[in-house]
């Protein structure tokens, strides 16, 4: 049968996609082309946000759409095939429908899609997709309808955005400093190089909907004076690299960016993109404004503030990618529309990397005052292998722990900063019982000990004290004023170190401290792990009443530590044993026991 045009086949061809097999499913799909079989559109879009099915596929018609879910290259052909040719949608594999509620995910119930609006729904690599979702429509607005900058500034107060990379600060607010520095010379600035798991979201957004971030930031370069603009983005994001650039020379090329912008002679404005190291402290405004210079990413003292002396010296101002993503939104619909979500003090959307011990873990854009809960369990579907909600870390490697019966704390800024949590660029990892909150404290810790700069002393030299005093109650080796040492370094880094990555990096400990202390106290004093995760104290026994004798056990030790001949109890030599688990590993009739 002759199928239309109409009918479009869209692979989600994000990093995580790409990752699962996408290019490979595509490649099938274009042999099936080729074949001359069936007829099709086929093209390319970015991540949805339901990286746990990946790879994607949607199929439009006239009918409507629908997502099918774990699409790789051996199951796409049936369920293409099944769908276009015999009309029929092939339910085991659908994720989500436009007019097909029984496939309906509840992945997606409770998101309102702002910043990522576009993002899995249009070919990023396409202007013209991209000005068909209003790309573009903004600036062009705020042009034709001659409007100040303080006007633009005035919208932006009024629709109560703050900046979505760590701080909170309202956007605005920031915006207005910038405008007020005297200087003909300023510069805007898009943070695309947080490090944490947040940095998923940067990478998503810039992969798949660059036009977006593009004209956010001309929209603030009009809005402050700026001419120029700068996207600080990490290089081990080649996809959304090339993206960036292909969006930057196709805007160029429409007379988007450059000189007199839409015929208008008072404004002209060119981005271009700077490959950073990816460091984690270029995430701070002055090391990343640093980096940008040619100079090592390490921070500056403030004030001066970039919104006075920036980049070069000039007035600056960065917001990050999520903030930039949102700012065309607001001018389309008005301020009104986007504080009608959130909470009195955190308007609008959020977007969070939802991982960890998570059923559906992917990215999600979620209002302003939705509870913990209802993200890991309604979008999230729970924990994973039926284990329970330990605690969630908010906030990245600075972030801190929040535990489960802190679930119904509302996600806006005030409510997760006092819990000791931060809202950070957008992290959030679920943790099960079988965590150990110290042994996360420690990772964490390593990770912003291993990126500090080094140019502060409480920063570069406390953080490893602390580390050091995290691993030796890991090891067993922990003294009972370890935990008055580790709050008291905690509070002298936060206090006195220059930049936020020092500022933050006690996050993960304190807040384990306080909500898990029980866990510190059980390794110091009983030289127990409650969760058996750290291995120097476990404590492995085999149950005579459970063993059989099948030997398996005894094979697998490394250090033939398991003694006991066929269809006899075994025992193991507490002498030899390295408490590796491998015997708790093997053991088919669960006689190893562990403690």
């Amino acid at each position: 049968m002759n199928i239309t045009s109409k009918t479009k086949v869209i692979v989600g061809f994000g990093s995580c996609g790409i990752a699962a097999g996408a290019a490979k499913t595509y490649d099938k799909l274009v042999a099936m082309q080729q074949a001359g079989t069936i007829d099709f559109e086929l093209s390319k879009t970015s991540c949805i946000g339901m990286c746990y099915k990946e790879p994607l596929v949607e199929i439009k018609d006239n009918s409507g759409w629908v997502i099918y879910g774990d699409m790789t290259a051996d199951k796409v052909e049936a369920v293409v095939l099944k769908h276009i040719q015999n009309k029929e949608t092939a339910v085991e594999y659908a994720v989500s429908a436009e007019n097909f509620a029984a496939v309906e995910e509840a992945f997606f119930e409770g998101q309102v899609k702002i910043a990522l609006r576009n993002c899995g729904h249009i070919d990023p690599e396409s202007l013209e997709e991209a000005e068909q979702q209003q790309a573009y429509q903004a600036i062009r607005n705020i042009l034709a309808n001659e409007m100040s900058g303080q006007e633009v500034i005035k919208t932006l107060l009024d629709s109560g955005l703050r900046g979505r990379g760590g701080g909170g600060f309202p956007t605005g607010l920031k915006w207005k400093f910038a405008a007020q520095s005297d200087s003909d010379e300023k510069y805007i600035i898009c943070n695309a190089d947080e490090g944490d798991p947040g940095a998923f979201m940067d990478r998503s957004l810039l992969e798949g909907d660059p036009h977006a971030v593009l004209e956010g930031m001309m929209i603030g370069g009009y809005a402050i004076g700026a001419s120029t603009g700068v996207i600080y983005c990490r290089a081990e994001y080649p996809l959304a690299i090339k993206r960036l650039n292909i969006a930057i020379g196709q805007a160029k090329s429409k007379g988007y960016l450059g000189r007199n912008i839409f015929g208008k002679d008072n404004f002209s404005f060119d981005i271009y993109v700077k490959e950073g190291a990816g460091a984690f402290v270029c995430g701070e405004e002055t090391a990343l404004i640093a980096s940008i210079e040619g100079q090592r990413g390490m921070p500056r003292k403030r004030p001066p503030f970039p919104a006075v002396s920036g980049l070069w010296k000039k007035p600056t101002n960065i917001n990050n990618v999520e903030t930039w993503a949102n700012i065309p939104w607001i001018f389309n619909h008005g301020a009104a529309a986007y504080a009608a979500f959130g909470t009195e003090k955190s308007k609008g959307t959020k977007v969070f990397a939802l991982t960890g011990k998570i059923q559906n873990g992917g990215l999600v854009e979620v209002p302003m005052g939705i509870t913990i809960n209802d993200i890991i369990y309604k979008l999230g579907g729970g924990i994973q292998n039926g284990k329970k909600f330990k605690a969630v870390q908010l906030g990245g490697p600075s972030g801190g722990c929040i535990p489960a019966e802190l679930g119904d704390t509302c996600v806006d800024y005030d409510s997760v900063n006092a819990t000791g949590a931060i809202m950070g660029s957008g992290g959030m990892v679920v943790m099960d019982e079988s965590t150990c909150m110290i042994d996360l404290a420690k990772f964490f810790l390593h990770f912003t000990q291993d990126e500090s700069c080094g140019k502060c002393t409480f920063c570069r030299i406390g953080t490893k004290r602390m580390l050091e005093i995290l691993e030796r109650i890991t090891e067993g080796k922990g003294k009972a004023e370890d935990i008055e040492m580790l709050e008291l370094l905690a509070h002298q880094i936060k206090d006195n170190s220059l930049c936020g990555l020092g500022q933050t990096a006690p996050n993960p400990v304190l807040t384990t401290l306080r909500y898990f202390r029980h866990e510190y106290e059980a390794h110091i004093f009983d030289k127990k792990c409650p969760a058996k995760v750290c291995k120097p104290l476990l404590h492995y026994e085999i149950d005579p009443e459970k063993c059989t004798g099948c030997m398996v056990c005894g094979k697998k030790c490394p250090v033939n530590a398991i003694d006991g001949d066929r269809k006899k109890v075994h025992v193991i030599d507490q002498l030899l044993c390295i408490q590796c688990g491998e015997c708790f590993n093997v053991c088919r009739f669960e006689a190893v026991q562990v403690d």
